[in-house]
């Protein structure tokens, strides 16, 4: 299984591909939603299948905590940013939405830093595990001096959409790489942000590099994780973000403003629409580490990566 899939690697590898709809507009892979729910129970374990999550958790959360910050200080001048940067709380007042939650790590660390956190997960046993670590500790399960609540739902990001909620933060991290149907999952998650807030993702580009790296590397060598975690063909390229946001204007709006109006250097979005940073795993130390934005244009992003936008304030 494994050799075959290396020999078919480089005719799955496109440069490029288009972010397409099918025929469906459901996003919800019931094989994938088995594949996590039954490795449901080992996602506080630090150790164990999802090892790799827990040390790169911290940076996916300060790369949040940053990004909001520079808009901040931009926006509402110097000493609203640096006030951001320095308090406990820093999300205070902020409602923020975690699709595809799993066990909750990241919902945790949004919920300490002063948000108001919803995290969702089309697997109850996701949601069940993530539920009992949160009752478990005081900090969560009672009002926080931070001004944060952490509330899970098991249910999808589409069923979400139909209700009137919107939220200033959309978080959705490692999901979009386990989603049928990723155009509709994107517009879905892009329609629960409000106008003028904020899209964050993380996910694996699809290259010879990442194959190497998530599949053969980490779940047939190094068995780091489960074999069948991944799927090549799903991986989504930064530039196919990109491209797909250049085009996209959210129905709900009166304007037909793309979120992405412009790009240079090679297709980078301007900083203050959108972002594409590298997130690098360091074997010896086990450490991760966020690249600059510089850095994404000289092959940082070939592998894991984060991906940030805003949603227009006008419409």
């Amino acid at each position: 299984m494994f050799t075959t899939g290396v020999r078919r690697v480089s005719r799955l590898t496109q440069r490029t591909r288009f972010i397409q709809t099918d025929a469906t507009t459901s996003t919800v892979n019931t094989a994938e939603i088995a594949h996590f729910s039954r490795l449901s129970s080992q996602w506080w374990d630090e150790s164990g299948e999802f090892a790799l999550l827990h040390r790169m958790n911290p940076v996916r959360v300060q790369y949040i905590r940053e990004k909001l910050t520079e808009i901040a200080r931009e926006e509402k001048g110097e000493d609203v940013g640096r006030e951001i940067e320095q308090r406990r709380g820093a999300f205070r007042g902020m409602s923020m939405l975690d699709v595809g939650c799993g066990g909750g790590l990241l919902s945790e660390s949004l919920a300490r830093l002063g948000a108001r956190t919803l995290g969702i997960d089309a697997s109850e046993s996701n949601i069940r595990i993530a539920s009992l670590h949160a009752d478990a500790d005081p900090f969560l399960s009672s009002p926080s001096s931070t001004g944060g609540s952490l509330q899970y739902r098991n249910t999808s990001a589409e069923h979400l959409l139909k209700e009137p909620e919107r939220f200033d933060v959309v978080c959705s991290m490692e999901v979009i790489e386990h989603v049928d149907n990723p155009a509709v999952f994107l517009a879905t998650c892009a329609e629960l942000v409000k106008p003028g807030g904020h899209l964050f993702l993380s996910t694996i580009a699809r290259t010879p590099l990442a194959f190497l790296l998530t599949i053969a590397a980490a779940e047939y060598i190094m068995r780091k994780v489960a074999i069948g975690t991944h799927t090549y063909s799903k991986f989504v390229n930064p530039s196919e973000l990109v491209s797909f946001f250049q085009t996209y204007s959210s129905p709900s709006m009166t304007s037909a403003q793309p979120w992405i109006t412009r790009t240079y250097d090679g297709g980078q979005p301007t900083r203050k629409e959108a972002e594409v940073r590298g997130l690098i795993y360091n074997p010896w130390s086990g450490d991760w580490v966020l690249m600059s934005r510089s850095a994404s244009q000289w092959g940082a992003a070939e592998c894991n990566y984060l991906f940030w936008v805003r949603r227009p304030l006008a419409g």
